[in-house]
């Protein structure tokens, strides 16, 4: 029995961390409504340009920390190696004090340089300024939250996102606000524009310093609260006495750290890669930096905000995923493996094709309820955009596994491959074919279509006997995701025609919708009693089903 209940934990830590991150992302969007509305797609624009070379720092620093600080820590609790997960965690700290204080140095000193005279926005520096403390508090945030994940728990994790996100979203609209207004002040007297949509962005990107220090907090309270609890856990399961010396230790965090910051790096740096080709090539056609920072804004503060909610959960189950294969390998248990690998992407894809199909068919009465946006070009970003929330999923996901089974360059290779592609790709959407910010939407999905196909390749060949199981993986999920798409949109048509109500009809529609989907999920054997089992809140959902005549 206790056996069954850690082969199934993994995967209600993984839907812990999940639902926390979805709430983060929902906090995200809620917040950038207000935002947006004082800050205008210029605005966001110009806090994207600043937030995108902040968040590609950030991963070339520590971003990437509590995956590998985790996958180290779980391999050696698999092993019963307690003393040395210690003496690994405070070597990584270090590491992260050390890098995080270099980074954070040179984006506040260069932040002009970077902002001006690469991305070509110079309004972005503030904001930029404002974002360089931010990268050492969460390189030290990062190894914090890989030592408990590592340890087995996502809870302090989940909390640390959500108390960070909830102080991100407070400050952030507060000092927009002031700040907007302390920018038309400026504008007045000096007769120069721009500088109030410059300062409201610097006032959005003060929430994130904010918020990173508030997540910080949390979970050094948890930390010395819980220590204890952990240690003595963890030392019921120590069987070897084992330390490696430090140099050893530094050697292995540098081999494991490295890979991993390079694979997310090179796979995220795409986002300012397009921003930078785009701006260029908007600015060689004669356009205005107030018209391709809009169209940007509208890219990144609409389409990219909606989409990325339901791929926070492919992001998640990569650090539960990640954890429990690297323990497995550990051990030399393949075919735990191979059920942690088929399982979790089966997960994925059960949650985020139904959120993709829900994107694209409700696409223009979302933006309308969110931003009264009844334009065609963010409804249509999103309407056949949305593809990218199933390929971005599995391609994060895929990433992760490859670097639980110690594949740790091969993400790197892919990404390398798939980033090549797609920036050629876009180079000949957006100067051939006129596409501007289309053009970014079919390059990013061309980009994550390549990494999956790269990826799958890979995970057969170095992960012996796995063969994901297509139709219940991805045929079923489709079938019921394109019922439910139907009956979503002809519902939310009828409610609106009835009550004249866009936000009534949304929220009844997905409500409706999601009961439809895991009726006909369960029906058709796409999720077996077993699945809900292991479902946080399982014994419940079995129950449902069972009075529902579905098992």
């Amino acid at each position: 029995m206790e056996k069954k209940k850690r082969k199934s934990n993994f995967i209600v830590q993984g839907s812990v961390l999940a639902a926390a991150s979805i709430i983060v992302r929902l906090i995200g969007m809620v917040y950038r409504i207000p935002l947006t509305g004082i800050i205008g797609d210029k605005g966001n624009g110009i806090y994207s340009v600043a937030y995108e070379v902040y968040s590609i720092l950030l991963l070339l620093s520590s971003y990437s920390l509590p995956l590998a600080v985790s996958k180290l820590m779980s391999a050696m609790m698999a092993k019963g190696e307690l003393r040395n997960a210690k003496k690994y965690f405070r070597c990584a700290m270090i590491f992260a004090i050390i890098i995080g204080s270099a980074v954070a140095l040179f984006t506040y000193f260069f932040a002009g340089t970077i902002a001006g005279t690469i991305m070509k926005s110079p309004m972005s520096t503030i904001s930029l300024k404002v974002l360089a403390p931010a990268i050492f508090v969460v390189a030290v945030m990062g190894v914090l939250r890989g030592y408990f994940q590592g340890m087995g728990s996502m809870v302090p994790t989940a909390i640390s996102q959500v108390v960070e996100q909830i102080i991100n979203a407070i400050v952030s609209v507060w000092a927009a606000y002031i700040l907007f207004s302390y920018g038309e002040l400026v504008v007045k007297m000096t007769q120069k524009k721009g500088y109030d949509s410059a300062y409201g962005a610097a006032g959005g990107t003060m929430g994130t310093l904010f918020g990173a220090a508030a997540g910080l907090i949390s979970l050094i309270v948890i930390f010395l609260f819980f220590k204890k609890k952990f240690i003595v856990g963890s030392a019921a399961n120590a069987r070897s006495r084992r330390v490696d010396s430090t140099s050893v230790v530094y050697k292995t965090l540098f081999l494991t750290i490295v890979p991993v910051v390079l694979s997310t790096a090179v796979y995220n740096i795409s986002s300012v890669l397009d921003q930078a080709v785009f701006n260029r090539i908007m600015a060689g056609m004669g356009k205005s930096a107030d018209e391709y920072n809009g169209m940007w804004g509208i890219f990144s503060g609409k389409y990219r905000l909606l989409t990325n909610v339901p791929i926070a959960v492919a992001s998640a189950m990569v650090s539960s995923t990640v954890i429990g294969v690297s323990a497995a390998v550990a051990v030399k248990n393949k075919k735990e493996v191979v059920r942690k690998t088929r399982v979790c992407i089966r997960f994925t894809m059960m949650i985020t094709i139904p959120c993709a199909v829900g994107l694209s068919v409700l696409a223009s009465p979302i933006l309308q309820m969110l931003w009264s946006d009844e334009r065609a070009l963010p409804a249509n970003l999103l309407r056949y955009g949305s593809i990218s929330v199933v390929l971005y999923a599995m391609s994060t996901l895929s990433n992760g596994i490859l670097q639980g089974v110690n594949r740790m360059k091969v993400p790197v290779k892919n990404a390398i491959i798939a980033l090549v592609m797609h920036l050629i790709l876009l180079v000949v959407l957006l100067q051939v074919f006129k596409l501007h910010v289309y053009g970014v939407v079919i390059a990013n999905i061309f980009f994550a279509l390549i990494m999956c196909i790269l990826n799958a390749r890979a995970m057969r060949r170095y992960i012996r006997g796995y063969r994901q199981e297509v139709i219940r993986t991805f045929l079923i999920p489709a079938i019921n995701s394109t019922i439910m798409g139907l009956l979503v949109y002809w519902l939310h048509k009828g409610i609106v025609f009835i009550t004249g109500r866009n936000g009534i009809g949304i929220v009844i529609s997905i409500i409706a919708g999601a009961f439809v989907y895991f009726v006909g999920m369960v029906f058709m054997g796409g999720i077996s009693e077993r699945d809900l089992k292991g479902f946080p809140k399982g014994a419940a959902l079995v129950r449902l089903a069972d009075k529902m005549g579905l098992l």
